[in-house]
């Protein structure tokens, strides 16, 4: 049985969604690094997070999934993913051991891809464990960031983004694992498919947070 393919068209509110939140990436950057604007770095994190929340929402509700959506918005998440810890920790903000964890975890999943590919699979189910990882992350960094702020309420707001942290990753890694053990299902029991075979089966690509 073939899959069913999402809708081939780009013009939707979700992928309007991604695609700012993709423009959005290089002015974070330089509004922490160069301009050392803080408050206006928690802001596109802040609407970067709630957008990308939102975006999901909204395809289901108005009926706007997409194949470009279904590649692009798990994409942006991933460079997010890489960029934002990376930022932070080149403003001293976290520590790099913490952005290695991070990296090296991201680096190995995708070094998996290729098999997930010779079996005729893009990428396995998402696990809630997973998306609640990457919620904790996306909602822990614009919280450590507000907390270098000088201010009482900011050291208070600083301790709840480092609890998101550390909770979010190590959810992060566990999802990890519970993901090696579905990858290792995966190459014992199914068997390899022909290359031309796989754009037919290739049909679904997903965010494992």
């Amino acid at each position: 049985m073939e899959p069913v393919l999402p809708p081939n068209r780009v013009l939707t509110v979700p992928n309007a969604l991604s695609a700012v939140r993709l423009a959005l990436v290089p002015v974070f950057v330089y509004a922490l690094l160069v301009a050392h604007a803080n408050g206006w770095a928690v802001a596109i994190l802040m609407f970067s997070g709630a957008s990308d929340w939102a975006d999901g929402k909204i395809a289901r509700l108005l009926n706007q999934s997409s194949r470009l959506g279904v590649l692009l918005d798990p994409a942006v998440d991933r460079l997010y993913m890489v960029v934002v810890p990376v930022v932070l920790a080149l403003s001293g903000i976290v520590p790099w051991w913490f952005v290695v964890v991070l990296l090296v975890r991201d680096g190995l999943l995708a070094a998996t891809l290729p098999l997930l590919w010779s079996r005729g699979l893009s990428a396995l189910p998402v696990t809630y464990i997973g998306k609640a990882a990457t919620f904790a992350l996306m909602s822990g960094f614009p919280l450590v960031l507000l907390g270098t702020w000088d201010a009482l309420w900011s050291r208070v707001v600083g301790a709840c983004g480092w609890a998101f942290l550390i909770w979010g990753l190590y959810a992060y890694l566990w999802a990890f694992a519970q993901y090696a053990v579905q990858m290792t299902l995966v190459v014992r029991r199914m068997p390899k498919v022909d290359r031309a075979a796989r754009p037919s089966t290739m049909a679904k690509v997903v965010d494992h947070g």
